[in-house]
């Protein structure tokens, strides 16, 4: 039952104690994620240059302080100079104060920059997803796509708004400490780094185990997910089948695997901080009694050795820090590289240089000798010809597959013809924009899609500049005013997710009157009476007959009554259109539309009226 695909869609960091943890997943192109993640930074070069000199600043600040606290014990301390003393401890006081004041206010522009930087990110990553075309959306899962701007673009903030400022400053400590060392005393320098590349090894291998056991949680957690996003979308059918058990014991699988590499991952990390503490306390004491060896022989006074552990105990949070960044920044770029991986993604469907806008319709519609293929090589329609007058009803039968959605999608441009041309008022629909196109058709669907907000709301997307008035009025028109008023706030009551708290026939009206407000010269119903009892029908079909009067109409049909309306049927099988002509002239040739007649829609009428008597 899980959806496996769904994996793709995971978040990006698993939040836990201890704060958002990195996926481990590394970058393909780390050095041209990072150009670009620049070119997107150049608004804020600014404010980065100052945060720069801020970190800069403060990571002085910091080496000055413990070189301060060595000159107090050799200077004052040894000579019992009190004035002295408190002069020097007023100074440690102001650096250390400086150093927090800078470091606070580098945090605070940074924080800024982050949430800048990815809601510019977010709004062009659904910018682009709209201007996207549909064969984009056919390919990727909406979750996936969710995730790249949520998940995705917020490991991007997590790393601009903290991570990229610590990495920074740890790299920019550790070199100052080591410098510091040197420059203080060079043999007891020499002594307490020579440690340092067991460090380095023992850190990386630490880090390796940790992308490892996260990348497990993540596998794990996209379909923990996947279990929950599926079986909560299809709550409906679980508790209609009464599968509830099946789908907890479901969950309880998937939540038993996450637990498990969840565990070894949290294993490692909470290891990660006693390992650098049990390394430290190892090398101050190295360091104190090589440190205490040297002052005997008078080759290092007892405030350098001072400053010398004060030197190490900060050497090794810089040195935990970079560990755990380090993840964080290459989840970070592959989160990046997702994102550009949209961003570079082409639309199939785009306005011709120089398309002007189609305007003031007739309605007449042609499809010139029309072939399409979703892939190459797999062609859907073959050779698709026919004329529509301005004004006509064109019915569009076939069995499931044959390609009459397909059609109605050409027209709609959701994508180009692979041959032969397309054309309204004898304009080449590839020659005038997209938008003024769509402008023109109003669609009902068989699944109407309803959106968060009210009744009101719902009703004018037909036309957003719709008065309160033209709302009611196409309402009216649409047979949707008397239901709605029996709601609990009339108008304005709210609409659940997609709708659920209305009737398939109740959300099929309020479709229709949205299509009314939006006046289109032409009208596509896709099995817009399907579904639904005979007595929602009646009412669906007198709104229909409104909005189909003196507009051109391509009905994909599903009921009788739409049939027999239409000035024209065709039937579509096998990629081609092989019949067409009126209903009853159809019914008298014998063809594909008589059998397809007498098997699937004769039933249909005995049980009308059987339910009418």
């Amino acid at each position: 039952m899980t959806n496996q695909s769904s994996s793709n869609a995971r978040p990006r960091f698993i939040g836990g104690p201890g704060g958002s943890r990195p996926t481990g997943e590394k970058a393909k192109d780390r050095r041209g994620t990072l150009r670009r993640l620049s070119d997107y930074l150049k608004p804020y070069h600014g404010r980065l240059l100052l945060v720069s000199l801020l970190v800069v600043l403060s990571t002085i600040l910091g080496l000055v302080g413990p070189a301060l606290l060595g000159r107090a014990i050799d200077q004052y301390v040894v000579h019992h100079d009190i004035d002295g003393l408190l002069t020097i401890a007023l100074v440690m006081a102001g650096v250390y104060v400086a150093q927090g004041l800078f470091t606070a206010i580098h945090g605070i522009i940074m924080t800024r920059v982050g949430q800048h930087f990815v809601a510019d990110i977010r709004a062009a990553l659904f910018r682009h997803f709209q201007a996207l075309s549909m064969d984009y959306h056919d390919r990727h899962r909406t979750g996936d796509l969710m995730s790249r701007i949520s998940n995705d673009s917020e490991t991007i903030n997590q790393i601009l708004s903290n991570g990229l400022i610590q990495f920074t400053t740890n790299v920019l400590s550790l070199g100052g400490i080591m410098v510091a060392m040197l420059l203080l005393n060079l043999p007891l320098a020499i002594g307490t780094l020579i440690i340092l590349p067991i460090m380095l090894w023992i850190t990386r291998q630490v880090t390796e185990r940790t992308r490892v056991a996260f990348r497990g949680m993540q596998k794990n957690l996209g379909v923990l997910n996947a279990v929950m996003e599926e079986n909560i979308t299809g709550i409906r059918a679980v508790q209609a089948y009464a599968q509830e058990q099946a789908a907890i014991a479901q969950f309880q699988d998937a939540s038993h695997a996450y637990r498990k590499v969840g565990i070894r991952a949290d294993f490692i990390t909470a290891a990660l901080g006693p390992m650098f503490t049990t390394m430290m306390i190892l090398t101050v004491a190295a360091t104190a009694l090589l440190g205490g060896w040297l002052a005997l022989r008078d080759v290092v006074s007892v405030g350098v050795l001072a400053t010398f552990v004060v030197y190490i105990m900060n050497f090794f949070r810089p040195m935990r820090g970079i560990a755990m960044v380090y993840n964080q920044l290459q989840s970070a770029l592959a989160g990046a590289e997702r994102i550009f991986a949209v961003l570079d993604a082409a639309p199939t469907v785009t306005d011709e240089p120089g398309a002007q806008p189609l305007r003031d319709i007739r309605g007449a519609v042609s499809f010139d000798r029309v072939s399409f293929a979703y892939e190459p090589g797999a062609m859907v329609l073959e050779d698709i010809s026919l004329d529509v007058a301005p004004g006509a009803t064109i019915a569009l039968v076939g069995p499931t597959g044959a390609g009459k959605t397909t059609i109605i999608s050409l027209l709609s441009r959701f994508y180009d013809v692979s041959r032969g041309a397309i054309r309204i008022d004898g304009v080449d629909i590839r020659a005038v924009t997209q938008n003024s196109i769509r402008e023109q058709l109003g669609i009902v669907l068989q699944d109407t899609f309803l959106f968060s907000g009210t009744v009101m709301e719902n009703i004018r997307y037909g036309r957003l500049d719709a008065s309160d008035e033209e709302v009611i009025e196409a309402a009216q028109l649409a047979n949707a005013d008397d239901f709605i008023h029996l709601l609990p706030r009339g108008y304005q009551t709210q609409v659940s997710e997609k709708g659920h708290n209305f009737s398939q026939g109740q959300r099929q009206l309020l479709a229709i009157a949205r299509a009314i407000l939006a006046d289109p010269r032409i009208l596509i119903l896709d099995e817009a009476t399907s579904s639904v009892d005979t007595r929602t029908e009646i009412h669906i079909q007198e709104a229909l007959l409104r909005l189909l009067e003196g507009r051109t109409a391509f009905v994909i049909a599903h009921r009788l009554s739409t049939i027999r309306n239409a000035d024209q049927v065709l039937v579509v099988n096998d990629h081609r259109i092989i019949e067409r002509g009126a209903h009853d002239e159809l019914l008298a040739a014998g063809g594909f539309y008589h059998q397809l007649y007498m098997s699937q829609y004769q039933r249909l009428e005995e049980l009308v009226a059987l339910n009418s008597a």
